[in-house]
């Protein structure tokens, strides 16, 4: 009787079709990565004493992280594994990278004393970064709440920590003849990060615009440019001066929400 081959000998005969997966789904965990490698160079260069290159790094870190999320959701590539790549990124970039800058330009002058702060604000990028990733997908959060975050999200936390390193190239003041300010003002920019403060998240904002706005925003983005390139330090100062004088106002916005869904659902 003729040997009759069984279904799985034919399975195995068979070639084996590679899987592929879409170029395009790689792209924003690309970004993630690329802005890691910015914030573990800044270190590197702070190590040789370059802060100047080492702050850009950080802000250049911050800028891609933006990036990486939109990438995400306009090229539906959304995953839970970049998600934590996302985070493990951010506590890198904006959690330990400039604390180690800030530490090395002046913190490890002071002993003991620079060397907690330095660990408090890690441990408290961590916290801050556990938090959100535990409420993201929490089913009973009001829709409306996705427009703030809990607490200075890391990446305005890690570029505003370095503000007293900036301050000094731009000649505002030195801070390292106070070092119990330093101290503090690291400390009070840890508190915020893990405090119930709603910031602006920036989700709420339309992703479309007025035909007629678009060359002023446009204008306006090349104007950014140009004064991060031709005066980073005073850039950064205006920035981050905007920032701090914008957390009384998302506080009054988020209180005045809250309120409004009460009143409906009464």
């Amino acid at each position: 009787m003729p040997n009759k081959s069984s279904p799985n000998a034919n399975q195995e005969n068979r070639p084996r079709r590679r899987s592929t997966f879409p170029l395009g789904k790689l792209v924003p965990n690309a970004v993630t990565l690329l802005a890691m490698g910015l914030g573990l160079t800044g270190v590197r260069l702070a190590l040789d004493g370059k802060f100047e290159l080492a702050i850009l790094c950080i802000v250049g870190s911050g800028f891609l992280d933006m990036i990486d999320g939109r990438l995400a959701r306009l090229l539906r590539a959304e995953s839970p594994m970049g998600a934590q790549l996302d985070s493990l990124a951010d506590f890198m970039n904006f959690g330990l990278a400039p604390i180690l800058i800030l530490y090395s330009w002046g913190l490890q002058s002071f002993g003991r004393p620079g060397w907690m702060a330095m660990v408090i604000f890690a441990a408290c990028c961590a916290l801050r970064l556990a938090r959100f990733n535990a409420s993201i997908d929490d089913p009973d959060r009001p829709v409306w709440t996705r427009q703030f975050f809990t607490g200075v999200p890391s990446p305005a936390a890690g570029i505003m920590v370095l503000a007293p390193v900036w301050m000094e190239f731009s000649g505002i003041v030195d801070l390292r003849t106070g070092p119990f300010l330093i101290i503090g003002f690291v400390v009070v920019v840890s508190g915020l990060m893990v405090s119930r403060l709603p910031t602006f998240s920036g989700k709420g904002i339309s992703t479309r615009v007025p035909r007629e706005m678009v060359l002023p925003i446009m204008v306006g983005f090349a104007v950014l440019a140009a004064s991060l390139f031709a005066f980073p330090w005073l850039s950064l100062t205006v920035l981050t001066s905007i920032y701090i004088l914008s957390l009384p106002i998302s506080y009054r916005v988020h209180r005045h929400m809250r309120q409004r869904e009460e009143t409906n659902a009464l």
